[in-house]
């Protein structure tokens, strides 16, 4: 058989973050067979965790940081205090003294006399170097796979079960614990991962969600917060017009309360770890969907998650939601109903959903009707430029074209859909530049050969002569870089 270079190009930018060197011919004997290998290899989708902290970690060194911070700010505020007490009373004492006692006691200096240098930045802190930790980790595993399509499927479920790294300093242990083991397993144990995670009952503000006839609520005279079992209900699994009402998102809410974590305040060891709290919890049956469950403390969440998790209305929420973003923003309704088919008959078997994806003949259309998301078109640069990728530069990158890591807009995550993302097109161009440009790599890198490794036969007529035409090196990476069938996949 012929090698498939088309197909092997367009799988790896469909699938993966695009090519690398040498990766299209790589797989041109049999594209589709080489991305279920990806899904076949053991331990696909984890990463080593070598010296990456788990959320519960995470979570007590940003308290411990805070709370000495906040001691120091406390310490120095009552020493300027005691400084200016100090002055006025010398000053009182001794009216010569004055000019003395505002250079010693902390007086605001006259605009004169204040330094002319500004002052040093700040030093990283350890929740930030943290982030950068774990950042590193996200986007090497996304740069460095062969082809990409596990670590897509990662960033695809971390969407959808978002979660805000300035609302929770989990969210890259989040990530690593809750979604990158269960992408491959069934959906209903993603779920249960992910909505029993402390990062996300802190983002949706479950963890001080109490009942309203629980012992806690009662004798704090506090309340519900329904925020969780909404997010869970319309995003997470039925979809938002599965019929549900407001009555299911109350119960379910209910549900779930005494769903918490320890505080590190009262619990230094296991501060920021899951927690079920029965003096919390809404005592009682609860009726979610059309079905009854009894009160069994917190398997009684686990059993309607589990249920909601295999709902036919659930099924068809995930396929569409993965033929959106994998294939078309309206995609061949044949691949939704193939996959929420395949969903059904294997009880949310998510590695056999994603074989399904690739089995189907609507995901294989030449046009490339999807456009790459910003962190896409970035990691696709990256592999093309054969660039490492520098961490800090990548994240800022990143935001500046308005999806920063780990930081969605809402709880729906960052949005999937062409028109949410074209109008920042003409933004790319100065990355393109900066990507072509940099010093580390300009010398080695050859725009022709470029060309081949990251578009092949994908590259059209119009592409290759603008590459040839361009009357330098950085000009002829940059248009290749922003050329329609780059940013497209």
């Amino acid at each position: 058989m012929a090698p498939d270079l088309r197909g092997a190009a367009l799988a790896l930018h469909r699938f993966g973050f695009g090519p690398r060197a040498g990766t299209i011919a790589a797989i041109a004997s049999d594209p589709q067979g080489a991305l279920v290998a990806e899904l076949d290899r053991p331990n696909a989708g984890l990463i080593p965790d070598a010296g990456l902290l788990s959320s519960g970690a995470a979570n007590r060194m940003a308290f411990e940081f805070n709370a000495e911070r906040l001691a120091k700010q406390r310490l120095e505020t009552k020493r300027k205090e005691l400084a200016k007490q100090e002055a006025a009373k010398l000053a009182a004492e001794n009216p010569t003294m004055q000019n003395a006692a505002m250079e010693n006691g902390g007086m605001e200096k006259p605009a004169e006399a204040k330094a002319a240098t500004p002052p040093a930045p700040e030093p990283e802190t350890p929740i930030l170097q943290n982030f950068f930790r774990e950042a590193e980790a996200h986007y090497r595993a996304a740069i460095t796979a062969e082809i990409g399509f596990v670590e897509r499927l990662v960033w695809f479920w971390s969407n959808h079960f978002c979660v805000n790294a300035i609302s929770t300093v989990m969210a890259g242990a989040y990530e690593r614990e809750a979604i990158r083991p269960h992408i491959l397993g069934k959906f209903a144990d993603l779920v249960l991962a992910a909505e029993g995670h402390p990062a996300m009952l802190v983002y949706l503000d479950n963890a001080s969600s109490m009942g309203p006839n629980s012992v806690a609520g009662i004798n704090r005279n506090r309340g519900l917060n329904e925020n969780l079992g909404r997010e869970i209900l319309e995003l997470h699994t039925l979809g938002a017009r599965a019929g549900y009402t407001q009555d299911d998102v109350v119960s379910f809410a209910k549900v779930i309360t005494g769903w918490t974590i320890y505080t590190t305040t009262d619990n230094p060891v296991h501060g920021g770890e899951f927690l079920f709290h029965p003096r919390l919890h809404e005592p009682g049956p609860q009726t979610v969907f059309g079905k009854a469950y009894r009160d069994t403390g917190v398997e009684q969440g686990r059993a309607v998650l589990t249920d909601l998790a295999r709902h036919p209305a659930t099924a068809l929420h995930v396929a569409t939601k993965l033929a959106q973003h994998f294939i078309a923003d309206e995609p061949p309704p044949t691949l939704v109903e193939a996959l929420r088919n395949k969903f059904i008959e294997t009880d949310g078997d998510l590695w056999q959903v994603s074989k399904a994806l690739l089995a189907a003949p609507g995901s294989w259309t030449p046009e490339q009707a999807k456009l790459k998301c910003p962190s896409e078109w970035i990691m696709s640069a990256a592999r093309a430029a054969g660039f490492a990728g520098d961490v800090r530069l990548i994240a800022a990158t990143a935001t500046r074209l308005g999806e920063p890591l780990w930081r969605p807009p809402a709880p729906k995550g960052f949005p999937d859909g062409e028109a949410d993302w074209i109008d920042g097109i003409a933004h790319r161009l100065d990355t393109a530049n900066a990507i072509a440009q940099n010093p580390n790599y300009i010398d080695r890198i050859d725009p022709k050969a470029m060309l081949e490794t990251a578009l092949g036969p994908l590259a059209s007529a119009e592409t290759r002569s603008a590459v040839a035409r361009a009357e330098t090196k950085q000009q002829a990476i940059a248009l290749l870089l922003m050329a329609p069938e780059f940013q497209r996949r």
